[in-house]
């Protein structure tokens, strides 16, 4: 990675003593049923980032964002949160994480370099984070297997972010393999590699520079009565994976979320269907059935819209033109394309899944929306790419 050498060189005066590199990720379904310890389909894709990290003399803490032309610094004693250092906080949680694990680790030079910014939010800041901790275990030669990494993340996530973290994102980094999803247990803290095989299909990210607005308060559905209720509605069935599913009886659903106020239940309701449209998806990979995965995102789609309210025009009116794209776009039971909303949060970005062939007609529909909205979106046409690793 000729670049970052020479960045690194040109602030630090030294070549990076390690590189590691670790890929963008985008939530397929699933991102806001984790605590209800449900599962997330995730997708890791080829917008890498790049770390490089030489040792100092000292204790001090350097860190530069290439394409930002960014700097930031810190010392290894006044490791801290601070909004001002925003993207530099991911590797100094990294730096605390393996400090509370007992690493002992010594000053650094780091310098990011990554086409995407983290700004998009396709899962750019945690492959920072990521790709430090690779970069910082190799450097000092820790002594420190998966798991033990895995415990450093989620130090650096507890102690130093203050919040549980997603397993769904380290799990989709570190384990990710080409041409795959993965597939992430919150109930069994287990994740499995599905194939992701669908011929004459590319899957292009869509960043519709809608201002990021908040409606609701997320937090307030993630409560451990919201939990309660929702667990005497799952049902235990050997026959799908992960062996329980949500009732699908009517009567039993409204009986149970009537001690609940009409949006909190949308909301809940929103979280059950999320799980049923992951085991369709989780069958349809499985068989290569893109019109059953198809149906399932955009079932997917509807309900983050109209249960979970955190779509918007602009977004809904870009993945309206991607279903106007089939020939056939009333038969919705076989669709050619699919698309949904994407990110932790309210968030402003597409995943849209096309016919080769559609490419250039998706194209016109962004120059339209631009035309329309007066917002200008960036797209990438991107693929599941392997995890994290060394370079």
């Amino acid at each position: 990675m000729e670049q970052l050498v020479e960045a690194h060189k040109d602030e630090y005066g030294e070549k990076p003593a390690v590189m590691a590199c670790a890929p963008g990720r985008i939530h397929i379904l699933g991102e806001h049923t984790w605590f209800f310890k449900d599962k997330t389909l995730s997708m890791a894709v080829n917008l890498p980032v790049y770390i490089g990290v030489s040792k100092r003399s000292d204790t001090n803490l350097r860190f530069n964002f290439v394409q930002l032309k960014e700097k930031k610094r810190s010392t290894l004693s006044s490791l801290k949160y601070k909004k001002e250092d925003k993207w530099a906080n991911a590797i100094k949680s990294v730096i605390y994480g393996f400090g509370a694990s007992g690493f002992e680790c010594s000053g650094m030079n780091f310098t990011v370099y990554s086409e995407i910014l983290p700004s998009a939010g396709f899962g750019i800041t945690n492959a920072v984070k990521i790709a430090s901790a690779w970069a910082i275990k190799e450097l000092h030669r820790f002594k420190c297997p998966l798991e033990e990494i895995m415990r450093v993340l989620e130090r650096a996530n507890m102690q130093f972010y203050g919040n549980a973290g997603f397993k769904a994102d380290n799990f989709t980094v570190i384990h990710s393999k080409e041409n795959s999803l993965v597939l992430t247990d919150y109930a069994k803290n287990t994740y499995d590699i599905l194939p992701f095989k669908f011929k004459d299909k590319i899957v292009v990210l869509t960043d519709a520079r809608v201002p990021r607005i908040t409606t609701w308060n997320e937090e307030s559905l993630f409560q451990p009565e919201n939990v309660l209720l929702l667990g005497e509605l799952k049902e235990r069935r050997a026959n799908v994976y992960g062996g329980w599913y949500y009732a699908d009886n009517g009567p039993e659903v409204n009986e149970v979320l009537s001690v609940v106020n009409e949006d909190l239940r949308r909301h809940l309701v929103c979280v059950m269907n999320e799980h049923k449209n992951i085991l369709k998806c989780e069958a349809a990979l499985q068989k290569e059935d893109f019109a059953t995965f198809a149906r399932a995102v955009n079932h997917s789609h509807e309900d983050m819209r109209d249960l979970y309210d955190i779509s918007c025009p602009e977004i809904d009116w870009l993945l309206k033109r991607v279903q106007e794209l089939d020939e056939s776009p009333d038969d919705l039971r076989n669709p050619v394309n699919c698309g949904r909303i994407t990110g932790k949060g309210f968030g402003r970005c597409t995943y849209t899944i096309l016919r080769k062939r559609d490419l250039e007609a998706y194209k016109e529909k962004l120059a339209e929306y631009e035309r329309i909205f007066r917002f200008k979106p960036e797209f990438y046409v991107v693929k599941p790419a392997k995890g994290v690793r060394l370079i």
